[in-house]
């Protein structure tokens, strides 16, 4: 879970952004005269917020990179149109950089929650497809699970249980639903930029496994039911 300082943090911008929109409603200030590229922010804090939270994640390094381009352009810096010819190339740098860091972030952020991440656990990917993946009666141990313009559906209804266990989900332009047994716990982490987490798992258990969900999306969505 979320610590309260950064619920405060969420909560302070939001409530200056309120104030700054409803300064220029009322024409006591207008942000196209004082702050051209102002729009830009709803881009570049989301994502300053994920990087103070969480470190230097691909995901939204790579989202206040893109802000800054687009704020340069706004400021006449970059040429008109220069931001959306860098934008396929540098969403191809954040595949491939959480790609190649994803092992590393993954046994980080659980760290302190004294969760084994089992190095023997599988790693689905969906790239500008679909997956579907069902653990049946079976020992499930956790999982990695990537969807980059694509999507991916795990599962675990039937599934056992026998300790707490981690999954990873990445999701990028994409969508990510996970089936969770009805007596379990799930808990989770994660600051979605431009996209949304929905835990439908509301009750809770005594004494049952707990599913920890790190969660990273951009322009996609995360189901867990």
């Amino acid at each position: 879970m979320k610590p309260k300082s950064n619920h405060s943090l969420w909560g302070v911008i939001l409530i200056l952004c309120g104030i700054g929109f409803a300064g220029n409603a009322l024409n006591l200030w207008n942000f196209s005269i004082f702050f051209k590229g102002w729009w830009t922010l709803f881009i570049i804090i989301p994502c300053v917020v994920s990087i103070a939270q969480k470190g230097f994640d691909p995901v939204p390094t790579t989202g206040l990179i893109i802000g800054i381009l687009f704020l340069l352009s706004a400021w006449n810096i970059l040429p008109s149109g220069i931001v959306f010819k860098l934008f396929f190339p540098v969403m191809l740098v954040l595949i491939g950089c959480n790609i190649v860091l994803n092992n590393s972030s993954q046994k980080k952020h659980f760290k302190d929650n004294n969760t084994a991440w089992h190095s023997d656990s599988p790693e689905y990917n969906a790239v500008f497809g679909g997956q579907t993946i069902t653990c049946d009666n079976e020992i499930f141990t956790g999982a990695s699970l990537n969807s980059i313009f694509g999507s991916i559906d795990l599962n675990l209804s039937n599934a056992y249980l026998q300790e707490d266990i981690v999954i990873n989900c990445t999701t990028i332009f994409g969508g990510i639903d996970i089936r969770v047994p009805a007596t379990v716990n799930v808990q989770v982490a994660g600051v979605p930029v431009f996209g949304g987490i929905d835990n439908k798992v509301k009750s809770r258990t005594p004494g049952a496994p707990t599913i920890f969900i790190n969660a990273t999306c951009m322009f996609g969505g995360i189901t867990i039911k």
